[in-house]
């Protein structure tokens, strides 16, 4: 039996986090590969970027497996900096126009090549194995987890201030953290909320960074959710003016359930930021967080979690399973067949549908790749609940 009332607690971060600003540096890389290509009329479907990115005090590190254009460590450097500048970091410890950015990119394995391409009768194969999921609940608008989406909203609205120059004395690295009441299966309280903000101003005081923190918390949350009762941690060590990699390394893939469902739902263990969309740990998640978004806009269930499994250089999933959380109206075996039927999931099939071989990776890189809404140039196409109809249709 599914437990109705409890405490669940979500946390994000913001740009400015040090594992942020590498997710950014590498999915910058991938954009870029896919616009020197087309411009170098070079076949999408032969791209190929596993970026890594390692940032320390005025330091950057990118490292992988690229394929595609010629493009020199100058142009990948510059590009770095444009990222860091636009996150915001211009500080002694790291700075996008004096830290040393080293580029070790060199070219993708042939073994791995081999496996991935297509080839006379052999359809593209899986970039390497590994199990995906995807997930959707009627806990927000967005179909999303309300623990994840609220910490979310909350740095995003405190990004954008900064940004405009609203707030002035907020830095780039940020986080947030809520704990949500659940009573009868639905979240009604917030009971904690931390959030931990990068200052610019050395001298403030955690009580003076949430004057400044607490109006954009409580416009993120519903009304009503904040209450006399509810507690608050802001800047719980009492000073955070050394932020971003000068005050922690940062990694490209660190952050993967920031990235997701916030622990709402599994996670395949794959990272997303930094890889071409052959690479099924990314693509293959957003296929399947697309068809429960699908599911669960349609009707058949309250929540719904997809599993996909795959093998390198395999072209069809291993396996698809559907858990509808004893809240479905359809029988799940049946579901996974349609699912199969309306969508090829095979990594080409994935690419096509969702029209993945675009530059549409540095917009996911923060504040999660799932609950965002979809936009002109193709971005968060899986975020669209267009095939509602047609699952009507073969489940009614």
């Amino acid at each position: 039996m599914i437990r109705q009332s409890y405490l669940f607690t979500s946390e994000s971060v913001s740009e400015g986090h040090p594992d942020k600003v590498c997710d950014r540096i590498s999915d910058e890389i991938v954009d870029l590969f896919f616009r020197e290509g087309a411009k170098a009329g070079i076949d999408s479907y032969q791209i190929r970027v596993a970026c890594e990115t390692l940032a320390t005090t005025n330091r950057v590190v990118i490292a992988g497996e690229v394929r595609g254009p010629a493009i020199s460590n100058d142009v990948i450097i510059e590009t770095a900096r444009k990222a860091i500048r636009d996150i915001g970091y211009e500080q002694d410890g790291f700075h996008w126009e004096r830290a040393n950015i080293e580029v070790l990119l060199h070219a993708q394995s042939a073994d791995i090549a081999q496996g991935v391409d297509a080839a006379g009768n052999k359809d593209e194969g899986a970039g390497d194995q590994g199990i995906m999921f995807g997930y959707a609940c009627r806990e927000t608008p967005e179909l999303m987890p309300a623990p994840i989406h609220y910490s979310h909203k909350i740095l995003r609205l405190l990004s954008e201030a900064r940004r405009s120059g609203q707030e002035k004395h907020l830095g780039p690295d940020a986080k947030s953290q809520v704990t949500i009441r659940y009573e009868n299966g639905k979240p009604v309280e917030a009971t904690q909320i931390v959030v931990s903000h990068q200052h610019m101003k050395e001298d403030l005081t955690s009580e003076q960074v949430r004057a400044i923190i607490q109006p954009y918390v409580e416009k993120a949350l519903p009304a009503g959710w904040i209450t006399g009762n509810t507690v608050w941690h802001i800047n719980p060590t009492g000073k955070f003016f050394i932020g971003g990699p000068d005050g922690d390394c940062g990694l490209t893939g660190r952050k993967i359930i920031v990235d997701t469902y916030g622990g709402a739902a599994p996670h395949g263990g794959g990272a997303f930021s930094g890889k071409d969309p052959t690479k099924v740990d990314r693509s293959a998640a957003y296929a399947a967080r697309y068809l429960a978004k699908n599911v669960v806009a349609a009707g058949f269930a309250d929540r719904c979690t997809l599993q996909l499994s795959y093998a390198i250089g395999v072209a069809q999933p291993l396996s698809i399973y559907a858990d509808l959380h004893d809240t479905g109206k359809v029988d799940p075996a049946k579901l996974e067949r349609v699912l199969m039927e309306v969508m090829s999931l095979s990594p080409r099939g994935i690419r096509e549908h969702l029209k993945l071989n675009r530059p549409i990776y540095a917009r996911t890189s923060a504040y999660g790749h799932f609950g965002r809404t979809p936009d002109d140039e193709g971005g968060f196409s899986w975020e669209k609940t267009d095939l509602v109809e047609v699952l009507k249709s073969k489940l009614s």
